[in-house]
C-alpha cells in the first residue's frame, strides 16, 4: 500500500545510534504498517502525504515510534511545538486545569482566559491592543477577512476589497482559499469573490541586479490592478502571508515598505498572517518585524499554544471592537485548556529567551545550509529563510528546472537515518526544528541532509 510518495512497507536500512538519533528496525517499523493501512482505509486521503512514521511520543526536539526508533525533528509538527514537544510546563498547566475541573466554557468568562489574553497583549507590540480567540489558523484568516471588511464599511459601504498575493497560503476554508489566488484550488468553490484581488509574489529571482528597485516593482504591480479597473478607495485591506510558506521565501523589505506607504495613503489595513511564522520562528517574535512596518492586524496560530487547538486575531482595538456585542464567537475559542496551554507556552518562550535563541541558532543553521549549497550547487537552486525556518530548493542539474523527485528522495532517506523533514510535495525541503533544539543536534541534522544528498546523487548517476 502506497502512502502518497512514500511506501509504508518496512524497508531494511542501516542501523543508526548517535546521541540524538536511533534507528534499530526496518523503516517504517514492523507493526506500524497495520496502523497506516487503517488510516488509508478509513481516513480521507487528503490527510495523507507526510512521512509514513507512526508517532508514539514526542519530547522536546525528538520523535519516537513504538519500536524505540528516535528521530531529530525538523518539522516541529509543522511549526507548532516551538517551545518543544510535550513541554513540561504546558503539560502541568493542562493537568492543573483538568484537576479544577473546567474544560469548556464557550464564551462565558473564565479566569484562565483573562490571564492568557492579558499575557498575549502584554508581550506583543504596542499596536496589539485586543484579541479574538479561535481554534485554528484558517478560522483566524476568516475572522480577519470579516474584520477588515466590516471596518472598511464604517468609512464607505463599498470599501470591502482585499488585495492578497498569488500563491499565498492562509488556510483551507473558503475565504482563506480565495485569498490564496490559486486557480486550481478555487475550482471546488465554483466562483471568485469579485472583491478579492491578487498581485504576484515578489520572488527574489525576479531582481535583475543587486540594486534592483523593489519599490518600483510594487508600483508596477499596483499599476496593473489600476489598469484592470480596481478602485483603491474601495480596498479595505492587504492580506500578507509573512513569508511564502512552501519555500520560506521572504519579501524584499523595500517592497513591503512601499506597500505600507500605499496602504497609508488609501487608508487600507495591513494584515500579516503569522500563523506559521509567529512566536520566534524567524528569529523575531513576529516575521513582519523583519520588514520595518507596523501592521493593523495579525493572524496567529500554530506556535501560540504548543499543541492545543488555539488561534487568534490581534491588533488595534477599534478594529477588533467593530463587531457588536455577541455578534462574533466560536464554540471552542475560549476553551480553558487552550488558554492554559497558551499561557504556559508564552511564559516558556519568554523565560527561555526562545526568540533570541532562534536568531542565534538561525545563524548556525543558515551557515551550514550555505555550505551545503556550495557543495551541491548543481542540485540546490536556493536556500531561503531566517531564524529557525529554512527551505532547500532542489533543481535538475541538467535542465535547471525544479526537481520535486529529488526533494522527496532526500526526505525519505533522512527519515530512514533518523531525521524528520517537512515534505512539501514540490521542489522544496522545509526545515523548522523546535526552538529548543541543542546546537549540536541542529548541526547533526544538517550533516544527515548532507549524507542524503551524497547518496541520492550517487544513485542517480548509477541509474543514468
Amino acid at each position: 500500500m502506497a502512502h502518497s510518495d512514500f511506501s509504508s512497507k518496512p524497508k531494511k536500512v542501516p542501523f543508526v545510534n548517535t546521541r540524538f538519533r536511533k534507528i534499530k528496525t526496518a523503516i517504517p517499523a514492523h507493526g506500524t504498517e497495520k496502523i497506516l493501512k487503517d488510516l488509508h482505509k478509513y481516513e480521507s486521503r487528503s490527510m495523507h502525504g507526510q512521512l509514513p512514521i507512526v508517532w508514539d511520543k514526542a519530547s522536546d526536539f525528538q520523535v519516537y515510534d513504538k519500536a524505540g526508533n528516535k528521530w531529530i525533528d525538523f518539522t516541529t509538527t509543522i511549526f507548532v511545538a516551538n517551545s518543544g514537544h510535550s513541554n513540561k510546563k504546558i503539560i502541568k498547566a493542562l493537568q492543573d486545569q483538568l484537576k479544577k475541573p473546567l474544560i469548556h466554557t464557550y464564551t462565558f468568562p473564565s479566569e484562565i482566559r483573562a490571564k492568557f489574553l492579558k499575557k498575549l497583549i502584554e508581550i506583543t507590540p504596542s499596536f496589539c491592543q485586543k484579541a479574538f480567540l479561535m481554534s485554528s489558523g484558517t478560522e483566524a484568516s476568516e475572522c480577519a477577512i470579516k474584520l477588515i471588511r466590516m471596518y472598511g464599511q464604517k468609512a464607505n459601504e463599498k470599501k470591502i476589497g482585499i488585495i492578497a498575493f498569488t500563491g499565498s497560503m492562509h488556510g483551507r476554508t473558503m475565504g482563506a482559499e480565495m485569498l490564496r489566488g490559486n486557480e486550481k484550488m478555487l475550482k471546488w468553490i465554483g466562483f471568485k469573490d469579485p472583491n478579492i484581488f491578487h498581485i504576484p509574489f515578489p520572488y527574489p529571482w525576479l531582481a535583475k541586479n543587486n540594486n534592483y528597485d523593489w519599490e518600483e516593482h510594487f508600483q508596477n504591480d499596483i499599476a496593473i490592478l489600476q489598469k484592470n479597473g480596481v478602485d483603491f478607495n474601495k480596498i479595505a485591506g492587504f492580506a500578507i502571508e509573512s513569508y511564502q510558506g512552501w519555500g520560506a521565501i521572504f519579501y524584499p523589505a523595500k517592497y513591503i515598505q512601499a506597500l505600507a506607504k500605499f496602504a497609508e495613503k488609501y487608508k487600507i489595513l495591513l494584515m500579516f498572517d503569522e500563523i506559521q511564522s509567529g512566536f520566534g520562528r524567524t528569529g523575531k517574535l513576529f516575521c513582519y518585524q523583519h520588514y520595518g512596518v507596523t501592521p493593523d492586524l495579525l493572524c496567529l496560530g500554530k506556535g501560540i499554544s504548543g499543541g492545543i487547538p488555539l488561534s487568534a486575531v490581534i491588533g488595534r482595538k477599534e478594529i477588533l471592537d467593530t463587531p457588536d456585542f455577541g455578534s462574533m464567537s466560536s464554540t471552542h475559542s475560549a476553551q480553558p485548556l487552550g488558554c492554559a496551554a497558551g499561557l504556559a507556552n508564552l511564559e516558556e518562550i519568554q523565560s527561555k529567551n526562545l526568540v533570541k535563541e532562534s536568531a542565534r541558532k538561525g545563524l548556525i543553521l543558515h551557515k551550514k545550509l550555505s555550505e551545503l549549497k556550495n557543495k551541491y550547487d548543481n542540485y540546490i537552486s536556493h536556500i531561503f529563510g531566517k531564524g529557525l525556518v529554512a527551505a532547500i530548493l532542489t533543481k535538475n542539474p541538467k535542465t535547471g528546472e525544479p526537481d520535486s523527485a529529488l526533494a522527496t528522495k532526500i526526505c525519505e532517506k533522512a527519515m530512514q537515518k533518523g531525521l524528520l523533514l517537512v515534505h512539501t510535495g514540490r521542489e522544496s525541503i522545509k526545515i523548522g526544528p523546535p526552538l529548543t533544539i541543542p546546537d549540536r543536534a541542529l548541526v547533526e541534522g544538517i550533516e544527515v541532509i548532507d549524507e542524503c544528498f551524497q547518496e541520492a546523487i550517487s544513485e542517480n548517476k548509477t541509474q543514468n
